[in-house]
C-alpha cells in the first residue's frame, strides 16, 4: 500500500513541502492570476520587437539562461549593453521563463535597448542558499568566458557589449545583485566590465521586525508569512535573517566599505513591507562611500510592476511602471 504523503509546511497558494521532502509549486491561489506564473516558451523570431531563446550554459550542472534580444533598427550597428537578470521569489519559487518576467524584460530590452540574460536559478528548500548565489555568479562567469572567446553564443557575440554588463534583480534577486557584485569585486573579469547593479525591491531584512513590516499593508507579492516562510526554507540551516545574504548591512556581513562595488541604482517602493530595512541598506552604502542612487516608486508596493493585471487595470501602476523603466534606462545610459 502506498503511504499518502502529508503536507508539513506551505506558503499559501505558492508552495507545499511534504514529509518525504518533495515540493509542489503548483499554483493553488485565485485561478485568474495563474497566467502570471505560466512559462512562456522561447521564440527565436521577433515578436513585438524582441526574440527569446533558452541556452544551457553549463552541461555538467544543467544551468540555463534565457536571452532576450531586441530587434535592431535599420542602420543600427552599435553593440548593446547586457542586463544580467536574477529572478525573485524568495529563493523558493518562480522561474526565469514565467510570464510576469517575460512581460517586463521584453519591455525593458525593447525600450532600454539592452540584451537581457536571465538565469534559471536553483530554488530552496531543495537547494538552500548559497545555491542561487552560485548559479547567479556562474552565469556572470559564463558571460566572461564569452567575452574572452572561450565559449560561443551567436546572439551575444554579434549584439552584446561585454564592456557594459549590468546586474538586475527583483526582490530576492536584488539580494543576488549585491552578492554577485561583491564576489565579482574580488575578481579580474576582463575583458568583461561590470558597469552597474540594479537591485529592485531587494529582500533586505533582519531578525528583528522593522517598523514597516509591522505597519505597511501586505501585498499579493509579499506578506509577512511569505517573507518568514521563504527565508526559513532558503537560508542555511540554523541561520537567522541576520545572515549576510539577507542582511548585507548587518554586523554579520562583510563591511560594505571593504567591498569593491560598481555604481548601484537602488529601486524601492514606498509602501513595501521591507522599505525600512532597504533604507538601512541605502544609508549604510552611503556611509561606506559607495556610489548608490535611490529611485522610489511612490504609493507602490513590493514588485508592483510584475503584476500585469494591476499594470493593465490601474493607470497609476502603469505610470509608475513606465517611470521605473525610464529610470533604469537612464541609469544604463549614464554608465
Amino acid at each position: 500500500m502506498v503511504r499518502e504523503r502529508k503536507v508539513v509546511d506551505e506558503v499559501s497558494g505558492w508552495l507545499r513541502v511534504y514529509d518525504d521532502g518533495s515540493v509542489d509549486r503548483t499554483w493553488t491561489g485565485p485561478p485568474e492570476v495563474k497566467f502570471m506564473a505560466d512559462p512562456v516558451p522561447p521564440h527565436e523570431e521577433f515578436v513585438d520587437g524582441v526574440a527569446v531563446k533558452d541556452v544551457v550554459i553549463n552541461e555538467m550542472s544543467g544551468l540555463k539562461a534565457r536571452i532576450y534580444l531586441p530587434e535592431k533598427k535599420l542602420g543600427e550597428n552599435d553593440k548593446l549593453p547586457i542586463l544580467l537578470h536574477f529572478h525573485g521569489g524568495g529563493f523558493c519559487i518562480s522561474e526565469a521563463d514565467w510570464y510576469m518576467y517575460y512581460h517586463v524584460y521584453t519591455r525593458l530590452a525593447r525600450s532600454a535597448g539592452v540584451v537581457c540574460v536571465s538565469a534559471f536559478l536553483r530554488r530552496a528548500p531543495e537547494h538552500r542558499l548559497p545555491a542561487a548565489v552560485d548559479d547567479s555568479y556562474s552565469t556572470l562567469l559564463w558571460l566572461r568566458s564569452l567575452a574572452q572567446g572561450e565559449s560561443h553564443e551567436p546572439w551575444l557575440k554579434e549584439s552584446a557589449d561585454f564592456n557594459r554588463v549590468f546586474l538586475i534583480g527583483d526582490s530576492s534577486g536584488g539580494n543576488l545583485v549585491h552578492e554577485v557584485a561583491a564576489r565579482a569585486g574580488k575578481m579580474d573579469l576582463s575583458p568583461l566590465r561590470l558597469a552597474g547593479g540594479i537591485p529592485i525591491h531587494p529582500g533586505f531584512v533582519r531578525s528583528e521586525r522593522s517598523k514597516s513590516e509591522l505597519e505597511q499593508p501586505q501585498s499579493p507579492f509579499l506578506t509577512l508569512d511569505m517573507l518568514d516562510k521563504f527565508l526559513s526554507f532558503s537560508l542555511p540551516k540554523g541561520c537567522t535573517k541576520d545572515h549576510p545574504i539577507t542582511c548585507p548591512m548587518g554586523s554579520a556581513a562583510p563591511p560594505l566599505e571593504k567591498l569593491n562595488l560598481p555604481p548601484f541604482l537602488l529601486c524601492l517602493a514606498e509602501t513595501d513591507l521591507v522599505i525600512d530595512t532597504e533604507m538601512e541598506y541605502y544609508q549604510a552604502m552611503k556611509k561606506a562611500n559607495k556610489d548608490v542612487e535611490l529611485f522610489i516608486s511612490h504609493g507602490m508596493s513590493h514588485s508592483f510592476y510584475l503584476n500585469k493585471i494591476a499594470v493593465d487595470m490601474d493607470p497609476n501602476t502603469a505610470a509608475q511602471t513606465e517611470n521605473l523603466i525610464a529610470g533604469i534606462k537612464e541609469f544604463i545610459n549614464n554608465h
